[in-house]
């Protein structure tokens, strides 16, 4: 059965009206399909990527024929005479005439909030698991893309085995740390990291510009007691934040913080972002949040710095409630995986007298993983 009923041409030849089978009708705008056109004078067959500019096609395009087909809907475009036929499936996965009541701090489908109440063993495979077998790999990294956190058990104990994890999806960032980073305990340590102190859930050199979008940390050695790992999921909290304190929320959103760090020689480095991010429709992007990176705040105006301040206080705090923190101790072996730009993580303090913890660390970066994860979806689909 089509998915189309019927189609129209609307004001003028600006724009088509398509007609649903049982659903509201759909907007088009002429220079919209015309730009969106799909036969290979307008896009590569091979890679999918335009093979004109919008300067081709001509300012006033109309179209003046319609027509529909059992799945497809075939117009022409003048003044060029061009006849394309959509697919009516491509035209409904990308409607546009619809509502956007939409609350600021929204989130796509794809992505689920979650507090202490997420189970770390729901989101967990074995290593060997994931890289033999591409349905368990999926779903790995659909919890990456769904929770912004997922662990692997079972790896080597073998320094540099975190790479095998980045080699799931995709490359490592290489940072002025190095292709992959140790976390323990340093006599004069560079990073609060490498000391056993506690440390506040945090993402990761937010003084960056862009800042890494993933980490990994890798279990190697853990016999310490304490030094547990922390996972929290910032989304959740700002989302929190928004429904407790509105104003609060606006003041994080609309005023930028200042990043920065100069650890080692040669290295100075900063940035200039809000600590929560949202998109120019609301959509909430990304959360930057590291206390001890945090440079003075100048962004904010006299008048509203007293109650940014304690919009940062009130945020901090709701990131310290141990109801939004999932909590696990890494054995030697075991992983876990972050999206920097969305979980915070933290630690435990411990005394390095009670046994030995050493981890290694890496960064990559979401466009890998959620290429990959797009490649096996379409692969399973098409099974």
């Amino acid at each position: 059965m089509s998915l189309i009923r019927n189609v129209r041409i609307i004001e003028g030849g600006t724009a088509v009206a398509v007609e649903w089978d049982g659903q509201a009708p759909s907007r088009f705008h002429a220079i919209w399909l015309r730009d969106n056109a799909p036969d290979a004078e307008t896009r590569s067959a091979a890679n999918g990527q335009r093979l004109i500019t919008l300067s081709d096609i001509p300012a006033m395009t109309r179209i003046v024929e319609a027509s529909i087909g059992p799945h497809s809907v075939t117009l022409r475009f003048e003044p060029e005479g061009k006849v394309v036929e959509f697919a009516a499936e491509s035209l409904k996965q990308h409607v546009y005439d619809a509502p956007r009541n939409r609350a600021s701090g929204w989130l796509p489908d794809a992505v689920t909030p979650f507090d202490r109440t997420l189970d770390s063993q729901t989101v967990t495979a074995p290593l060997t698991t994931l890289e033999s077998n591409a349905k368990e790999c999926k779903a790995w990294l659909a919890a990456v893309r769904r929770y912004g956190f997922s662990c692997a058990t079972g790896g080597p104990v073998d320094s540099g085995a975190l790479l095998r994890v980045v080699d799931l999806f995709g490359y490592v960032r290489e940072t002025n740390y190095g292709k992959w980073f140790e976390v323990r305990t340093e006599v004069n340590p560079t990073n609060l990291a490498f000391t056993g102190l506690g440390l506040q859930a945090h993402t990761d050199n937010p003084y960056r510009d862009p800042v890494p979008t993933l980490q990994i940390l890798y279990c190697l050695e853990n016999s310490v007691v304490g030094g547990d790992s922390i996972g929290v999921d910032g989304f959740a909290c700002a989302l929190r934040l928004r429904d407790e304190a509105p104003r609060a929320f606006e003041l994080l959103t609309n005023y930028c913080a200042r990043f920065e760090y100069q650890g080692q020689d040669g290295v100075h480095l900063s940035a200039r972002r809000p600590m929560i991010e949202l998109a120019p429709d609301g959509e909430l992007l990304g959360i930057r949040f590291n206390n001890r990176s945090t440079a003075a705040i100048t962004d904010v105006p006299y008048e509203d710095m007293a109650d940014f301040y304690a919009a940062y206080r009130r945020f901090g705090e709701i990131i310290d409630d141990p109801a939004m923190a999932v909590g696990f101790k890494l054995e030697p072996g075991e992983s876990f995986i972050v999206d920097n730009t969305r979980v915070l993580h933290a630690r435990k303090g411990y005394a390095a007298t009670t046994g030995s913890r050493r981890l290694q660390g890496c960064y990559a970066d979401k466009d890998g993983l959620l290429s990959t994860l797009a490649v096996l979806e379409a692969q399973g689909a098409a099974a």
